[in-house]
Parts: structure tokens; sequence; C-alpha cells
């Protein structure tokens, strides 16, 4: 068996010590009990307090929110315990 040289060495274990590359994603959720004009700004707010959402844009009359998120930093999970804990249930309706 042939010895792995030093350098190659020194670089793969650099490699293996970077963080994951986070991807940008986006996420439609679907929101069915939003019910009045105010209920995107409330469900917006509780979207943009979670680590690594970038952008909501909640729409009251497709009762929809779209989040761009860093999924190194948060999953489609805590979205939608975000928007559950500000009184609003959602699930994921598609994804990309």
């Amino acid at each position: 068996m042939r010895a792995i040289p030093r350098q190659l060495l020194v670089v793969l274990m650099a490699l293996a010590a970077l963080p994951a590359i986070a991807a940008p994603r986006q996420v439609t959720l679907t929101v069915p009990t939003m019910d009045c004009a105010t209920c995107p700004v409330t469900i917006r707010l509780a979207l943009m307090k979670v680590p690594g959402v970038t952008k909501a844009v909640v729409s009251y009359r497709h009762r929809t929110a779209q989040v761009f998120f860093d999924d190194a930093k948060t999953d489609v999970a805590a979205l939608t315990r975000a928007t559950e804990g500000a009184g609003y249930p959602s699930f994921q309706s598609d994804a990309r």
C-alpha cells in the first residue's frame, strides 16, 4: 500500500474541517388560517425571527408565505414552528 503524500494529507484535512456549504433555498408555506389583512404582518415577523431566514413574502390573498433561507442555519420544520407559534399553523406546499 502506498503512503499518502504529506501535502495531500494536509489539504484533505483542511477540506474536512470546512463547514458544509450552505445553499440558499426557497419554500412556499400554505397558511390556511389567515383570515384578516393584518395576519401577513404577524406571520412575516415570526418568520424573519428564525435564524437563517433572509426574506419572507406573505400573501393574504393566496394564504401563502414564500420564505428564502439558508439551509445550513434552519429548515422547513423551524419555519412551520415559527408560524404555528404566532398562531398560524402552516405546511409546506412546494420547495425549490
